[in-house]
């Protein structure tokens, strides 16, 4: 297998369960569960009924009768009970799954108070994700991971910076759309401490199939602590070789696209790296984020994304590893 290949799997590995939405862990999901099962059962009860009903008649088949156009009263007033209520329970049974459907449809956008607030804005092909607040030095700004405390409410409010892409975390909740110009509104509870995948469920452009994200469900606790760490700036590199890779991104053109909280660098194209050491995975889920992935992520991005927003980066060869360096202690 080729590392290519390999880094997708590896961020895989981590998650707790491939992502499905048979394996609901939030009651959004559930009842999305629910009702996809309430559905399949139907569909296999008639079915089964057709079939039967058709191996009655199969078996009861008659040759050919000697006067053709001699009419049968009485089998045909059973054949028209028949045809009528199978049309009445066709129709009973469309109503009730439409009503099924509309009850699942309120419980899965009712209005609890939620416990976290934030926005998940699209980019062709990351997620930009803002944690609001009601004092502004308390928000900040991540990127291709969401961190949420469990067994609370969630308002996620969402947007697009270019075209159509949609939110989807099986476990936790049903696909939403973040269309430019509009913003839809998407909550969840979930309900078990774990590592979930998500992905763009929208085609969007060439790396549609690399944009997904991650969801980490973690105590209350760890989640104010996680969140505290993310508040604050980044912190100055005290070895050599930190410092010097803090001298190429400073003054190289990396700091025109992304920001880093407690430097000059204050860019809006790209992702936040303020606190980039911390997530788990890098290019929006497609590499592990580990320093090898980072410099070569660095050197060749097209290679990894064909059709990425990062340009190639001219850079000198001995400056790749400490700027490497630098963004693999930015924690």
């Amino acid at each position: 297998m080729t590392r290519g290949r390999a880094a997708p799997v590896l961020v895989l590995a981590g998650c707790g369960g491939v992502p499905s939405a048979l394996d609901p862990h939030a009651p959004e999901a559930a009842a999305i569960a629910d009702l996809f099962w309430t559905f399949t059962g139907t569909a296999a009860a008639i079915w089964l009924a057709v079939a039967i009903a058709l191996a009655i008649a199969l078996a009861r088949r008659r040759g050919p009768r000697s006067d053709p156009m001699a009419t049968q009263p009485g089998s045909e007033r059973v054949y028209a009970r028949v045809v009528a209520s199978s049309v009445g329970l066709t129709l009973l049974t469309v109503l009730a799954l439409t009503g099924l459907s509309f009850a699942t449809q309120k419980a899965i956008f009712a209005d609890p108070e939620p416990g976290v607030s934030l926005r998940l804005i699209g980019h062709q092909w990351w997620w930009e994700v803002i944690y609001e607040d009601a004092l502004p030095l308390r928000s900040f700004t991540t990127a291709n991971e969401i961190h949420l405390p469990v067994g609370e409410p969630v308002k996620l409010r969402l947007g697009s910076e270019d075209v159509i892409h949609s939110f989807w975390v099986p476990s936790l909740a049903g696909k939403m759309d973040l269309i430019p110009g509009h913003e839809n509104e998407l909550r969840f509870t979930p309900e078990q401490v774990g590592l979930y995948r998500g992905q763009c469920a929208e085609f969007c452009g060439w790396q549609h199939a690399h944009m997904g994200l991650l969801v980490v469900v973690e105590p209350r606790e760890d989640f104010d602590a996680w969140r505290a760490a993310q508040i604050a700036p980044a912190a100055p590199p005290q070895d050599t070789e930190r410092q010097r890779g803090e001298a190429v991104f400073l003054s190289g053109p990396c700091v025109m696209c992304h920001t880093v909280r407690g430097t000059p660098a204050g860019g809006r194209t790209g992702p936040d790296l303020t606190h980039l050491a911390s997530r788990r995975s890098i290019a929006a889920a497609t590499l592990p984020l580990t320093r090898g992935s980072l410099a070569a992520w660095i050197v060749d991005p097209q290679a990894i994304k064909p059709g990425a927003q990062m340009p190639l980066v001219p850079l000198q060869p001995d400056g790749i590893d400490p700027l490497a360096a630098y963004l693999a202690g930015l924690r």
